[in-house]
């Protein structure tokens, strides 16, 4: 199978016109005309993914983060990003990545992270436009807002997200809010900080998300919302299951996938 027609099969997911204006999502470096027999799965194309990848004998890798997102002026291995490039062009591996438009489309990022919280009667908590669906058109966006099925306090939603993402720790800002019963939730797998004012006039009670610094999580805290930080990829790893089940599904056994074991790139110690 050519490279262009699983890219084909993965825009029918999430079309690259979902994406945010601001992103790159896409082929990014190799041939649209490989032959792809092994595909190699990974949320971010780092050194060990890249390396692991060609070892493997991988003739596509796919990530959600793009391995390029801002204009390159040398390919070359003097810099850490142009030399992962150098390698992959080198074994002629197809480099795709699927970012904001995975983010935002129908049945996406935001739609199983919300599955994963237990939320119903969900709303885009960015809205970016609609698609045709099944049933007629359907929103689409970054993030999600939608209510548990029964209330409970943010620590033991802080405990709900922690468990369903399978992550080894969870920031929680709002101490004084830890106990309150809450049932309206926004979640914004990645980083969520350009969604704080969004969830706020929602009447979200909790934002879940990654990368909140510490001013924006003691003001949205001041301001009656808790929010559940997971970290950036503590929220998105989910991307790496969720493709692989899809493309089995669609590629049959004519295609070998291998995913990157999930590894926290933080740790507390």
């Amino acid at each position: 199978m050519k490279c262009s027609e699983i890219m084909e099969v993965c825009r029918k997911l999430a079309p690259e016109d979902c994406a945010c204006d601001w992103d790159n999502p896409g082929l990014l470096a190799g041939r649209s005309d490989k032959d792809v027999k092994k595909i190699y799965i990974a949320l971010d194309a780092t050194d060990k993914v890249v390396e692991e990848a060609v070892a493997w004998g991988a003739d596509m890798l796919l990530t959600h983060h793009p391995l390029i997102f801002k204009a390159i002026k040398k390919v070359n291995d003097q810099n850490f990003i142009t030399k992962r490039l150098v390698k992959l062009i080198q074994a002629d591996i197809s480099c795709y990545a699927m970012h904001t438009n995975f983010d935002a489309a129908p049945g996406c990022m935001a739609d199983l992270a919300a599955k994963r919280l237990g939320l119903s009667d969900c709303v885009p908590l960015e809205a970016l436009g609609e698609m045709d669906g099944p049933e007629g058109a359907v929103s689409y966006g970054i993030g999600k807002s939608g209510f548990l099925k029964e209330e409970m306090t943010v620590r033991e939603l802080a405990v709900r997200v922690k468990d369903v993402f399978g992550l080894p720790f969870a920031l929680v800002y709002g101490e004084s809010l830890m106990e309150q019963r809450i049932s309206r939730v926004s979640v914004c797998p990645g980083a969520g900080g350009s969604e704080i004012e969004g969830a706020l006039a929602w009447g979200a009670q909790v934002l879940v998300t990654g990368d909140i610094s510490h001013h924006q999580g003691i003001d949205a805290a001041a301001r009656g919302m808790a929010i559940i930080d997971g970290g950036h990829y503590g929220l998105e790893h989910i991307f790496m299951d969720y493709m692989e089940g899809y493309l089995r599904q669609r590629l049959g056994d004519q295609i070998q996938i291998l995913k990157m074991p999930v590894h926290f790139p933080a740790a507390v110690v």
